[in-house]
């Protein structure tokens, strides 16, 4: 009789922690993902030889996600710009980066163009100091849900983005990487 009552607390406390475990893992999924970003920030880092430094920020507005960006370093002209599928600048030369963010599967173009990669963003020019600003809002990324872009990276070229040669837009060797991340409002 003993060893049953014994084997009936067990199974109790076993059921108590598990109702208590499902019960905490359900109100810390409400909790995530009633979290929704409305903010997010690159700081851009030269790749092996390149001096190039600088901010992206990426804001919600109403009508998609404003991007601005305060550039220096850069060889005067335009430069290749665009969001990258991983979040991964390790590689000397940020090849570790992955790819255009491409979600949808789409050909390579301009940030106004109908068909293009969510990551696909254009150039960024670059004045004869070397120091570029940009600033846009894309409608087709987002900070949450489908087609986020955090956690992934924000690159730059050497050369100009053509906005039509498959699959890049040949703008040549990446000068600079940042990580997307979460930022806070103040930022």
């Amino acid at each position: 009789m003993l060893i049953f009552k014994h084997k009936v607390t067990i199974f109790s406390l076993l059921v108590v922690v598990l109702l208590m475990a499902g019960c905490r893992t359900q109100q810390s999924g409400k909790t995530e993902s009633a979290v929704q970003v409305t903010r997010a920030i690159a700081v851009i880092h030269g790749t092996e030889g390149n001096d190039v430094q600088g901010l992206v920020t990426f804001t919600q507005e109403s009508n998609g996600i404003k991007i601005v960006a305060d550039i220096t370093g850069l060889t005067p002209g335009e430069h290749g710009f665009h969001i990258h599928e991983l979040g991964n600048c390790s590689a000397p030369d940020a090849t570790s980066a992955g790819g255009h963010y491409n979600p949808e599967k789409k050909s390579h173009g301009g940030p106004n163009d109908m068909e293009r990669h969510v990551g696909d963003l254009g150039n960024i020019t670059a004045d004869e100091s070397g120091h570029a600003v940009y600033e846009r809002v894309d409608n087709l990324m987002s900070l949450n849900g489908t087609h986020s872009i955090i956690g992934r990276s924000i690159i730059i070229h050497k050369g100009p983005d053509d906005l039509k040669t498959q699959p890049t837009g040949n703008a040549g060797p990446r000068v600079a990487c940042g990580i997307i991340g979460i930022a806070s409002e103040g930022e």
